[in-house]
C-alpha cells in the first residue's frame, strides 16, 4: 500500500513565498543603492584624507601618543581596614576578585591608550560590519535563486557560484580588517610593557610613536581596500545580475 507523498501546507508555502520575495526585494536594493552608495562615500572619506581637517590624516600622528609612564593609582587610605584585608586576601567585592588589582604588578606603572587611533579602529569596524551584513543579504538571495540540480544549461548556476566566491571573499576581507583593531592593541600593549620596564631605553618611546604613525596610515589604506572591495562586487554584480535572476536563460551571453 502506498503512502501519500507529505507536501507543503500552503499557508506556509505563502509565508515562505513572501519571505523569498522580501530577500529578493532587499538584496536588490543593496546592489542598486546600497553598493553604488557605499562606493561614491568612502570615495569621498578618501579624498577627505589628505586634507588636515580629516582624522585619517598623518599629521594628526604626532600629537596622540603618549610615551609616559604615570604612577600607579592607590586607593584611599580611609578605605575601611576589613575591607582592606578582605581584598588583600585575593577575595574581592562579592566573592569576585578585582581585575585591575595592581598591588603585585612588577611594573605598577600605568600607559595611557591612543584616544585617536581608537576612533578610527571604530569607524572602520562599523564600516567592516556593514559590508558583511550587506552581503549576507545578497549571497542568500542568490543561494536562493539557484535553480534545481540538473543536468545541462548551467552557465547560468556557474556564473551564480562565481559571483558567491567573490562575495563570499569581500566578506572575509571584511572580517580580517576588522581583525586589525585587536592586533593593534596587542602590539602596542607589548611596547608599553617595554617602556614600563625600561624607561631609560629611548628607542622603546620611538617605537611606540612609529607604531602610532603606521596605524594611522593602515587606517587610511583600509579605507581604500574596503572602497575596492565595493567597487568590485557592485561592477560584478551589475554585470552579470541577468543571469544571476535567471540562470537558466540564454546560454550563449558571456559572463564578462
Amino acid at each position: 500500500m502506498s503512502t501519500k507523498a507529505t507536501t507543503l501546507d500552503k499557508t506556509l508555502k505563502k509565508e515562505l513565498d513572501g519571505f523569498r520575495e522580501k530577500v529578493a526585494a532587499d538584496a536588490e536594493k543593496v546592489i542598486f543603492e546600497s553598493f553604488p552608495q557605499k562606493v561614491l562615500d568612502l570615495q569621498k572619506l578618501i579624498d577627505s584624507t589628505s586634507q588636515t581637517t580629516s582624522p585619517f590624516n598623518l599629521s594628526h600622528a604626532p600629537h596622540f601618543t603618549d610615551t609616559t609612564v604615570y604612577p600607579p593609582h592607590t586607593s584611599a587610605s580611609s578605605e575601611p581596614e576589613a575591607k582592606k584585608r578582605k581584598l588583600d586576601s585575593g577575595d574581592g567585592v562579592n566573592g569576585v576578585t578585582p581585575s585591575n588589582d595592581i598591588s603585585h604588578a612588577k611594573h605598577p606603572g600605568k600607559m595611557v591608550s591612543n584616544k585617536h587611533t581608537i576612533n578610527l579602529h571604530e569607524q572602520l569596524k562599523r564600516e567592516c560590519e556593514v559590508l558583511a551584513e550587506l552581503c549576507d543579504k545578497v549571497k542568500l538571495w542568490i543561494n536562493l535563486s539557484m535553480p534545481k540540480i540538473e543536468d545541462g544549461d548551467n552557465f547560468g548556476v556557474q556564473i551564480q557560484e562565481d559571483v558567491l566566491s567573490e562575495i563570499h571573499r569581500s566578506q572575509e576581507s571584511a572580517y580580517n580588517l576588522r581583525d586589525a583593531a585587536r592586533q593593534d592593541y596587542l602590539t602596542r600593549a607589548k611596547i608599553c610593557s617595554k617602556i614600563m620596564k625600561y624607561p631609560h631605553v629611548e628607542d622603546y618611546a620611538l617605537a611606540l610613536k612609529e607604531h602610532d604613525e603606521k596605524q594611522l596610515y593602515i587606517a587610511r589604506q583600509n579605507l581604500h581596500d574596503l572602497r575596492s572591495i565595493y567597487a568590485v562586487i557592485t561592477d560584478m554584480l551589475h554585470k552579470n545580475i541577468e543571469k544571476i535572476r535567471t540562470p537558466k536563460g540564454n546560454n550563449a551571453s558571456t559572463m564578462y
